[in-house]
Order: C-alpha cells, then sequence, then structure tokens
C-alpha cells in the first residue's frame, strides 16, 4: 500500500511544466519550423538553442541530433523560408500577367515579409558555395519574378535590370517597414501602393528608353 507521502513523492517526481512535455516524431524539418516561428517572436539574433529546447520540450544536446550548429539552423530556416516566399509569390501571380501580376505579387510579398519577419530576414541571406537545396530555393523565388516580368519582353541585361530593380523596390520598403522606419503620418499602405504603380510604370517604358548618362560623382 502507497504511503501518503509517498503519493505525493509520486506526484511531484511525473510532474513537468508544459513546456518540457516531449513532441513525438520531432526531426529536422519540424525543428527548423519551430526555430523560425519562435525567431519571427524574439528576432532571428534572439533566437537559442537552449531556449528551442525548452519550448520543443527536449534537453539542449537532444537538438544535436537534428542539426548540427547554429549556423546550420540559421541555414535551414533561410531555405524553408525562401521555398515558402518562393510559393507565395507563385500562388499571387498564377493566373495573372503584366501590372496585375505585379501587383498581386508585390502584395504578396510585402504580406508575407510582415507576417514572418525573422523568416523574411533569412530568406535573403546568400547559399553557402556548393549549397545546392540553398542555390536552388533561392533560384526558383527570383524564378518566379522572372517569369511575370516576361510579359514586358525584356531580354538579356533588360530583364536582369528590370528583376533588380522590382527585388530591390520591394526589399527597400519592406526592410524599412519591419524596421519600423515609417513614422510620418502618411498612409503606409498608399505609400506602398504607389511604388508598385511607380514600378510598373517603369517596367511599361523599360525597353526602348535611353538610359540617362548621369554626370559624374
Amino acid at each position: 500500500m502507497t504511503s501518503p507521502q509517498h503519493a505525493v513523492m509520486l506526484v511531484v517526481c511525473s510532474h513537468r511544466e508544459p513546456s518540457q512535455l516531449p513532441r513525438a516524431g520531432l526531426n529536422r524539418d519540424r525543428v527548423a519550423d519551430e526555430a523560425a516561428a519562435m525567431a519571427d517572436e524574439v528576432g532571428l539574433n534572439r533566437l537559442t538553442l537552449a531556449a528551442l529546447a525548452d519550448r520543443l520540450g527536449i534537453r539542449q544536446p537532444s537538438l544535436y541530433k537534428h542539426i548540427d550548429s547554429m549556423a546550420g539552423l540559421h541555414r535551414d530556416i533561410a531555405v524553408n523560408a525562401k521555398r515558402d516566399l518562393g510559393e507565395v509569390l507563385a500562388r499571387a501571380s498564377v493566373g495573372r500577367a503584366g501590372a496585375d501580376a505585379i501587383s498581386a505579387m508585390s502584395h504578396a510579398y510585402r504580406d508575407w515579409a510582415l507576417k514572418h519577419p525573422a523568416r523574411y530576414e533569412a530568406s535573403n541571406r546568400m547559399p553557402a558555395p556548393g549549397d545546392v537545396e540553398d542555390e536552388a530555393v533561392s533560384l526558383a523565388a527570383i524564378q518566379v519574378i522572372a517569369d511575370v516580368l516576361t510579359a514586358y519582353s525584356l531580354e538579356g541585361d533588360d530583364a536582369v535590370d528590370a528583376i533588380r530593380t522590382f527585388r530591390s523596390a520591394l526589399h527597400g520598403f519592406v526592410s524599412y517597414e519591419i524596421a519600423g522606419a515609417f513614422r510620418w503620418n502618411a498612409d503606409v499602405d498608399r505609400s506602398f501602393d504607389r511604388l508598385v504603380r511607380g514600378v510598373v510604370v517603369a517596367l511599361d517604358q523599360w525597353v526602348g528608353t535611353p538610359t540617362p548618362v548621369l554626370p559624374p560623382v
């Protein structure tokens, strides 16, 4: 027969905080997904393995069954983020063309970045040399943009210039917005709409417009 004192000890010893309950089926993808969600909450640079292990309900050494280092975890977050962003852009632009596709893709890009600030930061990290998977998802996301821009009959350097301009415009705006840099009273959504319209106007005139000669700096 179990004594009252023994029963109390059993209850105390068997009790664990909810954050320490181990999760079944833990693997590399689930660790990366949870880390990305946590990074979106606290910031990519404030993500720690100790906090992640606690969130997953495992001891920190157990994380190394699924990752090799913090750098490796950041790499996995980046790869997944690039894949996600590419899929978001593809869904937004499917069945659309020209200005309609540019607008839909631009707003999808901004919405995703604002919802996932840490993942967005990670998505802009360059692949390490020889990382075939990272290079593939990086190219796939850019290819979605390139496919949309085919409606403007751009080729060669004209196409490269347009892709760079489009990505730079969106990245610059979104990065400032995530950083809280837009503090004036003017409506930010309206500013973004005007940016997108400006890109569309520029693309309409991209081919056949002489490149202005700028004065030397």
